[in-house]
């Protein structure tokens, strides 16, 4: 994938496209924020988007994501911590940019993060509601988990499982994809892999359901 940094007055943030992507296009975005452990302060930006989420370099993830969508990562400064809330209107700024300048499909804009990332995820999408057409939070940390009515995959690992997640969830309204289900449909799902916290880092975004199931989400 093609790629440029860009900044914000508070946010780094590279933006990748697909090769020989034109503004006239119009392809979905997928907006990624990461965890704890990639701020300003321990790695560069090349290399936290080597650690995980829909940008890392291996077989699996990229072969899962595709040439399918324009993919924004921002990085927050040191200390970094479980703050992405406080971003928002920065997080909004960058998706106003990226769909004036990359030609995007405006009805397609997703938001997913891992961690504090998938954290983000939850708290951005109750401030800013209104230009996501579907969210996919990634083991977050965060409880309880908030009632949000856009469409929502929660990939569930050990930081999110708890004895009682799967029953506050259903009361919520999700309903469990099986690992058996090739084509999961409806508004509200979760899947647990069995795996802990880092490893279901990896799986989520190498399950190419998952991006499919977004692709099938757009805003009326």
């Amino acid at each position: 994938m093609l790629s440029e940094i860009r900044q914000t007055a508070r946010l780094r943030y590279k933006v990748f496209f697909p090769p020989e992507h034109t503004p006239a296009d119009k392809i979905p975005l997928l907006f990624f924020l990461h965890g704890s452990g990639e701020h300003t302060g321990n790695v560069t930006i090349d290399q936290a988007i080597a650690r995980y989420g829909p940008l890392k370099n291996d077989q699996y993830t990229q072969k899962a994501v595709g040439d399918r969508f324009i993919i924004v990562f921002p990085q927050l400064p040191a200390p970094g911590g479980n703050i992405w809330g406080a971003y928002d209107y920065d997080i909004i700024e960058i998706v106003e940019e990226a769909w004036n300048k990359y030609g995007v499909d405006v009805k397609r804009t997703y938001l997913t993060g891992f961690s504090f990332g998938g954290n983000g995820v939850l708290s951005i999408a109750s401030k800013q509601p209104d230009i996501w057409a579907a969210l996919w939070p990634v083991d977050p940390t965060q409880r309880p988990l908030p009632k949000l009515k856009l469409p929502m995959w929660l990939s569930l690992g050990e930081r999110s499982r708890g004895k009682d997640a799967e029953m506050t969830l259903r009361r919520l309204g999700f309903q469990e994809v099986k690992k058996e289900n090739n084509d999961p449909n409806g508004t509200h799902l979760y899947a647990d892999y069995g795996e802990n916290h880092l490893e279901t880092g990896e799986s989520a975004y190498r399950d190419n359901r998952i991006y499919n199931w977004l692709l099938n989400n757009r805003q009326q």
